[in-house]
């Protein structure tokens, strides 16, 4: 029984212990440790809340940035829709058919092609060519533009499997000069390469080629003239239309025996080339 008294006694020294250190140090009471867990969720919660709520509002303002960003962008690249072009003598109220869609885009064609054939002036001709297409352009790759709009022409008509002759000025200073003296004094600041005549009369630069081809009356014009087998290519200078001169070798010199000097080989231009025989007129 005293043994039990003391462990009595003990028990209620410990627990009496307890007490004090749980009262010393809060921090290890049941209590405490409930309130610090139950009151940390939902600090958590709310921080997990407020992340989420940021990322959408950032997300959010991305999208928008880049909306007007892309629209933006979209007004100054994309083309405007054209007006439609109508008769001032048509009323309102009336409705258009398919019928006068039609009429009204022939005659806005009409007026186009028109006006592109006026600025060419119908006086100009390139005599000893009514049988033929003349082409002058350049093979030169100094300005892209240029180039661009020849290489473009020359596909156009070989699309159509024409012969055409083409005068290359870069190649030979002549062709420069006889399109100066048929163009006139007046076109001489203004002339630029490609320049076309057909059967001898004269029909403009790349605009009008293309224009011609795109609504189908270039077919028409070029009927009657002569054609070429399809992937054509001359053997002599492959579509270059121009070959070493054959008496000076290219050398633009020839050695006179009966005067023992050099002289000019005057069969030859000034690159000592000649004009294919084989596949130039």
């Amino acid at each position: 029984m005293a043994l039990f008294g003391n462990n009595n006694t003990n028990n209620n020294s410990m627990s009496s212990s307890s007490t004090t250190m749980m009262s010393r140090f809060p921090f290890l009471s049941r209590s405490s440790t409930t309130v610090y867990s139950s009151t940390q969720k939902p600090l958590q919660k709310q921080s997990l809340e407020r992340e989420g709520s940021m990322s959408k509002f950032y997300a959010d303002s991305v999208k928008s940035i880049r909306g007007k960003l892309v629209k933006k962008l979209c007004n100054l690249f994309e083309p405007k829709p054209a007006e439609p072009v109508l008769n001032s003598k048509l009323k309102s109220s009336r409705s258009i058919n398919s019928s006068d869609d039609e009429s009204l885009s022939n005659k806005l064609k009409s007026t186009k092609l028109q006006g592109l054939l006026d600025s060419s002036c119908d006086q100009i001709r390139l005599p000893g060519t009514g049988d033929r297409i003349v082409l002058y352009f350049t093979s030169l790759r100094g300005i892209r533009r240029t180039y661009e709009d020849c290489y473009a022409v020359r596909m156009i008509f070989k699309g159509f499997r024409v012969l055409v002759d083409e005068r290359d000025i870069s190649m030979d200073a002549a062709y420069r000069k006889e399109l100066m003296n048929v163009l006139g004094e007046k076109n001489k600041k203004t002339v630029t390469l490609p320049q076309v005549f057909i059967r001898g009369k004269y029909f403009g630069g790349a605009d009008v080629i293309k224009y011609l081809c795109e609504v189908g009356e270039l077919g028409k014009i070029l009927e009657g003239l002569p054609r070429t087998k399809p992937g054509f290519v001359c053997e002599s200078c492959g579509d270059v239309r121009f070959v070493p001169c054959g008496n000076c070798s290219g050398s633009r010199k020839l050695f006179d025996e009966d005067e023992g000097l050099m002289k000019r080989c005057f069969e030859c231009n000034e690159n000592g080339i000649i004009r294919c025989p084989n596949c130039c007129f």
